[in-house]
């Protein structure tokens, strides 16, 4: 491209350094689909771009192809999307990511974030596609498809690359050292300090958020110089080779190898990813998905850089409030949007065992249940309401997970709300379901204190309020917890729960009530995981999430001594 993309893109790069300094609200992204904020027909575009894809080859450049693979489902028809993609050989991609690595670390941070800033800007003009994608196989309702895995995943994507690139921009190009020793000769140093990218990154998106994990992943290793395979979930293909296609198109527009990001798909029953994690000429790994194999990839993959961001069981504490209701209609939301498939979702509820404190005087557990299961009802009885909020189910495993939490739930206490289907107005073969909870009584079988992926929540009653704030925080140290909650009107009690909570390594929003859903997370203001608990070992997006994805090597060369 003849024009200089960083100036092009200079200012926008610039806002995000400051809203990252800042940790304010901003973003450039419109996060509504409404008319007004695009143009004329950019939604309808978008859908017949997307039913374009359907039943088709989807034409990437994928190094060494050994035929075509990928079964993707639409969670709302029931439907194969029937899009195939080529399958490449692996060795053959980690050897031409490191040869297109060659040119792109000899770039410079300058250029290479400028075309980082270059594929961002064209990523937002695909959102509408995107949106689609999304929702036809993750299960996101169409608005949280555009919102939160278009212009939010986008400022993720732009929020790591811009911590990217003030890590760089610390380092110098040149420096002149200069010494007078004991001798009395003066030595002068001409030197240089070179960033070089430590090898080809290994990233690996979930099948419910995609782009919101990938994109920061994404932006951190190619704006380091870093190549990237980016091997999607199985069931969420689509989304990602979207991307990855307008990546490789202003790539080579740019003059560099499309091979810079590469596309690995796989099937359920085909699986890639072990063949990526054994290479030893893979560098990064960054994960995103189950406690369950992020933890194998954390314990096995020692000799490479290992960020994950995986599950865990995230509490909502009441204790006391001036808004029962409101406090409970918070949790109620935040267990129904997009069926709890958000790793900030809510799971365990926690009560304290005299009952919550209210203006109104002391509400009892079982009342305070009972209400609960109100609210819920409340926002999933009318299809109509339902459908743009909890969407469709990304896998049939969240049903038989859920089945398997109705049988066991006598042995551990009771089942409040049994969180049966909901016929959808728009698409009645949509795979969904509404909240299952479950009142527990007591610790048997700790069911609890792991992640159920998907709209199941648990009710707990402990002994007290500084019990249940102990409990709940120390489930978090132990099990993993990314993001918790707390309800309390005793302005003591609320440092208490921050400091224990910040002791756990969980991140806690206290007395939400207007920010709906609680669960939302904000780009260039909010840490997303710590990497303290077992819930991950990395944050989205701190300055350690790019810092140790390059490495400075440097070079001196003694000037002559002038002559005398």
């Amino acid at each position: 491209m003849p024009i200089d993309l960083f100036a092009k893109h200079e200012a926008r790069l610039n806002a995000a350094v400051g809203a990252c300094r800042d940790r304010g609200w901003w973003s450039p992204f419109p996060e509504s689909p409404s008319r007004r904020l695009h143009p004329e027909g950019a939604k309808q575009r978008g859908q017949q771009r997307f039913d374009g894809r359907l039943g088709q080859r989807f034409k990437l450049s994928s190094p060494g192809s050994r035929g075509w693979t990928g079964y993707e489902q639409s969670p709302y028809t029931g439907e194969p999307l029937g899009v195939r993609y080529a399958d490449p050989d692996p060795q053959r991609v980690v050897e031409e990511a490191r040869a297109a690595m060659v040119s792109w670390a000899a770039a410079g941070p300058r250029e290479r974030v400028g075309v980082c800033m270059e594929i961002l800007d064209r990523l937002a003009g695909d959102m509408f596609e995107n949106a689609w994608a999304t929702m036809h196989t993750a299960g996101q309702p169409f608005m949280m498809a555009f919102a939160g895995s278009g212009a939010n995943a986008l400022d993720r994507g732009l929020e790591a690359l811009c911590q990217a690139w003030r890590a760089m921009s610390e380092i110098p190009k040149n420096a002149v050292f200069q010494r007078r020793f004991a001798q009395g000769s003066t030595v002068t140093l001409d030197k240089r300090y070179r960033l070089r990218p430590v090898g080809p990154a290994l990233v690996m998106s979930c099948g419910s958020y995609p782009a919101w994990n990938a994109w920061p992943a994404v932006f951190a290793n190619l704006s380091t110089g870093n190549a990237v395979i980016l091997k999607p979930h199985p069931d969420a293909i689509l989304p990602m080779a979207i991307g990855v296609a307008t990546a490789q198109s202003v790539l080579q527009a740019a003059g560099f190898s499309p091979q810079l990001i590469t596309l690995a798909p796989d099937t359920r029953d085909t699986p890639v990813a072990m063949d990526y994690l054994r290479h030893p000429d893979v560098a990064i790994v960054d994960y995103t998905g189950s406690q369950r194999f992020g933890a194998w990839v954390e314990r096995n993959c020692t000799e490479k850089q290992v960020y994950t961001e995986t599950a865990g069981c995230n509490a909502a504490v009441l204790l006391s409030t001036h808004d029962l209701d409101g406090a409970l209609h918070a949790i109620a939301h935040g267990l129904c949007t997009f069926s709890s498939q958000m790793c900030t979702a809510p799971q365990n509820i926690w009560l304290p065992r005299q009952g919550v404190q209210t203006p109104e005087g002391l509400v009892s557990p079982d009342d305070v249940k009972a209400r609960l299961v109100a609210a819920v009802d409340a926002l999933v009885a009318d299809p109509a309401l339902a459908a743009p909020l909890a969407g469709a189910l990304q896998s049939a495993d969240v049903l038989a997970t859920m089945d398997k939490l109705r049988a066991l739930a006598p042995r551990v206490g009771r089942v409040l709300r049994e969180g049966g289907p909901y016929v959808h107005p728009d698409f009645p073969r949509a795979r969904t379901a509404t909240p299952l909870l479950v009142d527990v009584d007591g610790p048997v079988e700790n069911l609890h204190q792991r992640e159920h992926f998907g709209p199941m929540g648990f009710v707990l009653t402990a002994d007290s309020p500084a019990d249940a704030v102990s409990r709940a925080a120390e489930d978090a140290r132990l099990h993993g917890a990314i993001a918790c909650y707390a309800w309390t009107t005793d302005a003591d009690e609320i440092e208490t729960t921050i400091d224990r909570f910040a002791d756990a390594g969980a991140s806690l929003g206290v007395n939400l009530y207007r920010q709906l859903p609680i669960n939302y997370a904000a780009a260039y203001s909010d840490f997303h995981v710590t990497g303290l608990n077992p819930a991950g070992n990395a944050c989205l997006t701190d300055m350690a999430f790019v810092t140790r994805r390059f490495r400075v090597v440097q070079s001196k060369v003694e000037r002559p001594a002038p002559s005398e």
